[in-house]
């Protein structure tokens, strides 16, 4: 058979940045706003104002998805991450 190494990816910083966005945000704790681009950043306060993201842990430095964001996750990812 083929060694398990031999299907391995090997991802860039910045796609190892949008994996970590793309995963963490759809956790309670949420994604650091740190990790998002100016595009991002601009989306994230887009995102707040829409009800998606919840405002005390954005106050906080993280982007942490309401359950109507939750919902929504896909599109508020997509989003944060272009």
């Amino acid at each position: 058979g083929r060694s398990p190494g031999a299907g391995r990816e090997v991802l860039s910083e910045e796609d190892r940045r949008v994996e970590r966005i793309l995963l963490e945000l759809r956790l309670r704790e949420g994604v650091p706003l740190s990790l998002l681009r100016e595009e991002g950043l601009a989306a994230s306060r887009r995102a707040l104002s829409d009800g998606l993201l919840q405002e005390e842990p954005y106050e906080s430095g993280r982007a942490v998805l309401t359950l109507r964001g939750r919902l929504l996750a896909d599109g508020v990812v997509r989003d944060l991450v272009d």
